[in-house]
């Protein structure tokens, strides 16, 4: 071990501390009761159910964080890294076909050791809760098509990164970013169009009533859409959502079928006009070019960690290659990593405010978006009082007693202008 190893063993000991410890806090705000904005909406016997949830989640997330810990350490002590690499170099392929196989194998044996933990959650964890739909034959052909989807668009790219760098060393990582930042772009048309299609299935939201409140309103802010379409997600779950994909003539609406039926229009309004509100102030771009960057930033350190022979002798391996450096580098952010997703997630956070802000002034009935997201959490048993510790390192969105105040205020706030406004006339 040198320092690069120490370095990095440190951190993801530190990291894995640090998520077991705020799950063991989050467990303990469970102990907080029923918070008074809820207690209508739920009882004692209700309430006991999220909590049983919620603690089966969490046990089992803590039981895979140390077995992942436990299988990286005893393959990394084991030389590991540095037989797979040795066996691969006496194949004497080519640079590009090597370091393929060598990240691929990795890859999937990663993938294999995680199917008992989704396994488990899938069909007995959610099962016991009354949330899993999906058969067998249905899990099967998922992961089987996500295998080919896998090698398929991942390959080609995986391809790309190690032919640029080996070809022209590390002062490829600008065209390297150049090459994922193009992918992660063409992505967002290729995803609603031909991939989300391979796991489920879309058709046109009927002629109604419904239909009819939700093209009203995205008229009404300007917000052109080309379809509203219904998901059947309750082939695999219970659970609802909403979301838009695709971009300009591409973009649609879809709604989990489980959605529409559990909540009125109103309610199927308000949850439209949150995600509406994400892409007029344009959240989803914030993201979509931090997370450029983030490649960008990731490339750059790659290059200047490639050439350093240290990172490969902290794990045995005695020739630098660009695959083995591709995975020794990954683990190396790990401390970065741990830094920045406090940071993202915060800003996820007010988005998720911004978002409730803009649905709450548009469709003018903040109450309607209240019931659906207390629908909502109660329909997939969510933590009403999670730690706020837990909060800051983990949740994308607030906790929901923080997103009603907030929604509520902005009624309020509103209230007190259209009041002035209205005084402001009478004095005219």
């Amino acid at each position: 071990m040198n320092l690069h190893g120490w370095m990095i063993l440190t951190a993801l000991g530190v990291g894995l501390v640090i998520d077991l410890v705020a799950q063991g806090l989050n467990l303990r705000s469970l102990r907080q009761g029923i918070p008074e904005e809820f207690a209508k909406d739920i009882d004692g016997k209700q309430y006991l159910r999220h909590q049983t949830y919620i603690r089966a989640q969490t046990h089992l997330h803590m039981v895979q964080a140390v077995f992942d810990l436990a299988i990286l350490a005893g393959f990394w002590f084991g030389h590991g890294f540095s037989w797979l690499d040795a066996t691969v170099r006496t194949l004497q392929w080519s640079p590009l076909a090597s370091g393929l196989f060598y990240i691929g194998t990795l890859l999937l044996a990663s993938r294999f050791l995680s199917l008992p933990f989704t396994i488990y959650a899938t069909f007995v964890l959610e099962a016991r809760f009354g949330f899993n739909r999906t058969s067998i034959g249905t899990f099967i052909l998922d992961s089987v098509k996500g295998l080919f989807l896998m090698l398929v668009l991942g390959g080609p790219l995986l391809a790309g990164i190690l032919l640029l760098f080996e070809r022209f060393g590390p002062g490829a990582w600008l065209a390297g970013w150049g090459v994922m930042a193009g992918f992660a772009l063409l992505m967002q048309i290729i995803v609603p169009i031909w991939l989300m299609p391979l796991f489920n299935r879309f058709s046109p939201l009927p002629e109604g009533e419904l239909k009819e409140t939700l093209l009203t309103y995205t008229r009404s802010v300007g917000f052109p859409v080309a379809d509203i379409v219904v998901m059947d997600g309750s082939r695999r779950s219970t659970k609802a959502n909403a979301f838009f994909t695709g971009f300009g003539r591409f973009r649609r609406i879809v709604l989990f079928d489980t959605l529409i039926q559990g909540y009125t229009s109103s309610e199927l309004k308000a949850i439209l006009a949150h995600e509406v509100g994400h892409w007029r102030q344009r959240h989803l771009h914030e993201s979509l070019l931090l997370g450029i960057l983030n490649l960008g930033m990731m490339l750059y350190l790659l290059s200047l960690c490639l050439t350093v022979p240290d990172l490969y002798k902290a794990f045995h391996v005695t020739v630098p290659s660009v695959h083995a450096g591709l995975i020794f580098f990954a683990l190396l952010m790990t401390p970065v990593e741990l830094l920045l997703t406090p940071l993202l997630k915060w800003r996820s956070r007010q988005h998720e405010y911004a978002a409730d802000r803009f649905a709450a002034r548009t469709c003018g009935d903040g109450e309607s978006l209240v019931d659906a997201l207390k629908k909502l959490a109660k329909d997939h048993l969510s933590h009403m009082t999670p730690h706020p510790f837990y909060v800051f390192m983990n949740h994308s969105h607030p906790p929901l007693a923080e997103r009603v105040g907030r929604i509520r205020m902005a009624m309020e706030e509103m209230i007190r202008a259209d009041r002035h406004i209205s005084g402001g006339d009478r004095d005219a």
